[in-house]
């Protein structure tokens, strides 16, 4: 090939294609040239959008706005790049957008936008019944001789030039039969003026169609089915922000209290919420707190609502709990000295002077059995004297204390916050300690969110739940709680009741379709959780077997057993290499501890395999293979889950047989979450000699 071949290519492609759009203009400004009731701005604006017509939007002109005797929308445009409310404007004055309001020539123009916002909420009603979010409809005010791109809250202003390029470089949402499908909803639901134009461009018509059509009917279940494959097919970060149709009263319910959505693994709590704090976002003048335990989370949530909808991503705080406790502390004024190794080197000593040799020993001569009894049962309750202690129910802590062992363990617990406070540090739990008690001075937190949404509940303290329960109290809309108590993956719980937090009636909602799993790896991962019932954050005991619905059954579980681990090893890799580098990218490597990650981190850029740690994934597609722990994997799906040696921590001795019992349930509850983390193929590998 001649050098300077492949630009002369793209050169003339560029030609081609200004022809091919001055025509579309051309014939664009004849067709709105014949509205002899649109002014000479909106024939321009008109003119603009008309060329999207011919590249598979739609275009609905002067409709009536139902529940108005006599109001009409200018423009409705459905297309690719989603949902339109358009307000075409031929101001004298060019607008202006200073500390939130509208004006243009000193005048107060803030109705205008109000005005259009009603409008959309109209059409995010209309087009709920096919399952849009309502983040999927975006209001625009147009400046007909202007030169405008701003935004004023949800509403973008645009100048005549550049509405049409704007639009065109919406990234592709829709497919043509949602498109054609959502269009006809709108005609039907914003009835037409007499003199008024709709515009569509000509479609293909389906196999078997009537040449005459079908009287604007369209199949809702189609069209919900066909989104669904769309989702499926494109990146799994995409499909993270797939809002099932059924899905979408939740997204919208107005709540008059505290409320929890809970749900089996796979039922898409975590869309829900995701879709909430947009919708909320979009409804409220104040700031969306959305928080999970782990770190790693908020990155990757806050990267899947920009996707979804930009326009509202900035006004919804992701955080996770200890870090935005850290932040509310420092702006406070309150000094936090978190040193996690001076804490862990406090405790050693404590379990050296007072521990080693007391009566824990007979239950579990292991320390991290009683340094959890302390960070999840007496700090994480926020418990004050013994007397509490001595009678508490330890929720997720099988292994039965009598009276002498308490009496050790809280020896044992005051010995380590007297080194603690002597060494002058703080540990997490402390972090949370803080903060409530900041939280609840003179109402220091009140109304400083209008809502707060919390993901992953269930492995929360406590005093964590009290703390967020404090920013918003009871308000209406202002507490939602997401999670399910089957995949707690931390010692220790509590019960709502506790933190004074009541979902009774219509304020717990309970999913029971899965939307991610495949059937045979639901009920792979089912198997192993089957018989260890729970008891619910709202104190409901629960089988481990619960019955869900699938939306989803072709899928793939690879057994992978091998004498050695070497081999084992060698079976992993191979079954990486043979994935395509877009696969890759949406396959993950989990494990169970941190050890095991570092070991496989090497084995797989030794084999020239692009990984890309969880703890610093963001949510944005990469071509590189996911690593990380079953608990980093929390909130997080993948079309290949990959687990290799997944049964040794289930069947591998805990060194102590009063808490074997209740250390292998909390590993199977582990191994369970990272299970369903697959959506299309689980690979299971074991080491076995025999």
């Amino acid at each position: 090939m001649a050098a300077g071949g492949s630009a002369s290519r793209r050169a003339q492609e560029a030609r081609r294609q200004e022809r091919l759009l001055r025509e579309q203009w051309h014939a664009a400004r004849q067709e709105a040239h014949r509205w002899e009731a649109a002014s000479e701005g909106e024939r321009r604006v008109a003119a603009q959008l008309l060329v999207l017509t011919e590249r598979g939007w739609r275009l609905l002109v002067d409709r009536r706005w139902p529940g108005t005797r006599a109001a009409n929308v200018d423009m409705l445009l459905v297309g690719p790049g989603g949902v339109f409310v358009l307000d075409i404007k031929n101001w004298r004055t060019a607008p202006e957008t200073s500390g939130g309001h509208l004006s243009a020539g000193g005048e107060d123009r803030e109705e205008h936008a109000r005005k259009l916002l009603a409008m959309s909420r109209t059409a995010e009603g209309a087009v709920a019944s096919l399952g849009l979010s309502p983040v999927a409809v975006q209001p625009l005010m147009v400046f007909a001789g202007r030169r405008v791109d701003a935004t004023l809250g949800l509403v973008r202003l645009l100048g005549e030039h550049e509405v049409g390029p704007v639009l065109m470089k919406e990234p592709r949402r829709l497919r043509p039969e949602a498109v054609r499908a959502i269009a006809d909803l709108l005609e039907r639901a914003f009835p037409e003026y007499e003199a008024s134009t709709v515009i569509k461009p000509e479609e293909p018509q389906p196999p078997g169609a009537s040449p005459s059509g079908d009287d604007g009917l369209f199949d809702v279940e189609g069209l919900r089915d066909a989104a669904l494959e769309e989702a499926m097919r494109a990146p799994i970060e995409q499909w993270m922000t797939f809002l099932h149709p059924d899905q979408v009263a939740l997204v919208r319910r107005n709540w008059s209290g505290p409320a929890r959505i809970s749900g089996p693994a796979g039922t898409g709590k975590t869309v829900v919420g995701l879709h909430r704090a947009a919708y909320l976002a979009q409804r409220t003048t104040g700031r969306i707190l959305y928080v999970t335990f782990a770190n790693n989370l908020p990155r990757v949530q806050s990267t899947f609502l920009k996707t979804m909808s930009p326009a509202v991503a900035s006004r919804v705080d992701f955080r996770s709990l200890h870090q935005w406790a850290q932040e509310f502390l420092r702006e406070r004024g309150v000094e936090v000295r978190l040193h996690g190794d001076k804490a862990e080197t406090a405790f050693s000593l404590a379990w050296k002077h007072t521990g080693r040799d007391s009566r824990l020993a007979e239950i579990d001569p292991v320390p991290s059995y009683w340094r959890e009894e302390i960070d999840h049962v007496i700090k994480g309750r926020g418990l004050a004297s013994f007397e509490q202690y001595a009678t508490v129910r330890r929720l997720r802590r099988g292994t039965a204390l009598r009276r002498v062992h308490r009496e050790a363990v809280w020896a044992l617990y005051e010995t380590y916050e007297n080194l603690r406070i002597e060494r002058g540090v703080h540990d997490f739990n402390d972090v949370l300690s803080l903060a409530l008690a900041e939280a609840r001075r003179d109402g220091a937190a009140e109304s400083a969110y209008a809502g707060v949404i919390v993901d992953e509940v269930q492995d929360l303290s406590l005093v964590g739940v009290r703390l967020l329960h404090a920013l918003v109290g009871d308000a209406s809309n202002g507490l939602l709680l997401i999670g399910d108590g089957q995949q707690a993956v931390y010692p220790g719980g509590f019960r709502l009741t506790e933190a004074d937090i009541d979902i009774r009636g219509d304020r717990g909602q309970v999913l029971r379709t899965n939307y991610r799993n495949a059937k045979q790896i639901l009920d792979t991962a089912i198997a192993v959780v089957a018989e260890d019932a729970f008891e619910d954050i709202d104190g409901t005991r629960t089988p481990g077997h619960r019955e869900v619905d699938l939306t989803y059954r072709d899928g793939q579980v690879l057994h992978c057993v091998n004498p050695t681990l070497t081999e084992h090893d060698q079976s992993l890799v191979e079954a990486l290499l043979a994935l395509s580098p877009d696969e890759q990218g949406d396959a993950a490597v989990l494990c169970p501890s941190i050890r095991a990650i570092s070991h496989y981190q090497r084995l797989l850029t030794r084999a020239d395999l692009s990984v890309c740690l969880l703890e610093h994934y963001d949510g944005h597609p990469v071509p590189a293979v996911k690593l990380g722990t079953y608990r980093r994997a929390k909130g997080l799906e993948f079309k290949r889950v990959y687990l290799p040696r997944h049964d040794e921590t289930i069947t591998s001795p805990s060194g102590s047989a009063e808490t074997e019992t209740e250390r292998r349930q909390l590993a199977r509850s582990q191994l369970f979450v990272a299970m369903t983390r697959a959506r299309d193929l689980l690979w299971l590998g074991s080491v076995r000699s025999s």
